[in-house]
């Protein structure tokens, strides 16, 4: 029996701005979309221009309040080829929460503030 990784769900406040922070800062485009008959939700799938695996933001109309996101202790991690170009869009962007030069790595917060690792190429 094998299992692959599909998605990852992160439920977020203002949907636009979401997709407009992902498709700018780490390349992501919409897939598909999902409408509740009734408005009570709305799904978008996300997904880098190269693999399988998809970003679903979910957007519910009866939540206004800001999501708890906890400690921060989880992360969704992103390669990329570029890191030095990563770091300076992501810089200007304001986005950056967290760098550990050490480890060669940086997190950024998404407008949920869900962080996002960015690793460099290996």
């Amino acid at each position: 029996m094998t299992f692959s990784m599909i998605h990852e769900n992160y439920n977020v406040s203002d949907l636009d701005a979401s997709i407009a922070f992902y498709g700018k800062a780490l390349g992501l485009h919409e897939v598909r979309r999902k409408n509740a008959a009734d408005g009570s939700f709305i799904i978008v799938y996300l997904a880098a221009p190269q693999g399988d695996f998809e970003l679903e933001l979910t957007w519910l109309r009866d939540h206004p309040q800001k999501y708890d996101l906890g400690e921060c202790e989880f992360h969704l991690a992103f390669r990329t080829d570029d890191f030095e170009a990563a770091h300076t869009l992501h810089e200007q962007m304001g986005c950056i929460c967290f760098e550990n030069p050490a480890m060669g790595i940086y997190f950024i917060t998404d407008p949920d503030g869900y962080w996002l690792e960015i690793l460099p190429p290996r």
